[in-house]
């Protein structure tokens, strides 16, 4: 190992424990963080570390925006802020992947499938951590009825907005950073945008959602209120985290269907 890779390695594990130190990350969150920054290192240099830390560090960010208005979302979700390895899974694994294939059998299409990936996940967090934020409730995609704000499977006029904005940012950095051509930043915003609605698809539809016993609160929480929940939606092995990472996945997985067509 030389002397940059030194540094860079480092400074990965120091921006990682950073992260945890603020409860951004869990001790095995920053873990993953860790190992998934080395390897998109790996595969796309110093620019891929920094497009992933937009990713990172702005829906990190934002989950900490106005959190006294968020903290009700702890009772609706199965997780809080402070992202655990699977989280950081499910949002940065395939452009882990990417880079690693990228490490192995450098080809062009690898980079469309992690800025895709990453354009993904930021859009699905940033439509969650700004959506719930909104006046009005969403409507669910399912009976397109409103539910309550944070509800898996439904969408807002604000939160659709910030979705975009997301995928947009991430389009824009591997744009800048990497000197792709317009039409492929195009193609990452898109896909990006696309990989968000399918999560909102698969969290009506297919991801697991339970109801509490004893109060009635429907969440995605196995326990509440002390008591085990019963399920009442879904898929028990389809939670939020395996929602995210095939959504980011399957999203990624079309654009390089589209690289490889055009």
């Amino acid at each position: 190992m030389d002397a940059e890779q030194f540094i860079v390695i480092t400074l990965i594990g120091i921006a990682a424990a950073v992260f945890s130190y603020f409860n951004l990350l869990s001790s095995s969150g920053a873990v993953a963080a860790s190992l998934t920054g080395i390897l998109v290192w790996a595969g796309f240099g110093i620019n891929g570390v920094i497009v992933m830390g937009t990713f990172f560090v702005t829906s990190s960010l934002l989950s900490k925006y106005k959190h006294k208005r968020k903290e009700y979302l702890g009772e609706l979700h199965e997780k809080g802020s402070a992202r655990d390895w699977a989280q950081v899974a499910a949002n940065g694994g395939t452009a882990a992947l990417a880079g690693l294939a990228n490490l192995l059998s450098p080809d062009p299409v690898w980079l469309l499938v992690f800025s895709i990936s990453l354009a993904s996940a930021n859009a699905d967090t940033w439509a969650s951590e700004l959506g719930v934020l909104s006046k009005k409730w969403p409507v669910s995609v399912k009976n397109m009825k409103r539910v309550p704000r944070g509800t898996s499977g439904a969408v807002s006029g604000f939160g659709t907005a910030a979705s975009a904005a997301g995928s947009l940012l991430i389009a824009l950095s591997a744009y800048f950073l990497f000197g792709l051509e317009q039409r492929w930043a195009v193609a990452i915003f898109i896909f990006g945008f696309v990989g968000t609605m399918l999560d909102t698809l698969l969290g009506a539809y297919l991801q697991a959602g339970y109801k509490c016993v004893k109060c009635g609160l429907f969440t995605e929480k196995t326990l509440h209120c002390s008591m085990p929940t019963i399920q009442v939606s879904g898929y028990k092995k389809l939670n939020n985290d395996a929602v995210n990472f095939i959504s980011c996945f399957t999203a990624a997985f079309l654009g390089m269907v589209l690289y490889i067509v055009f």
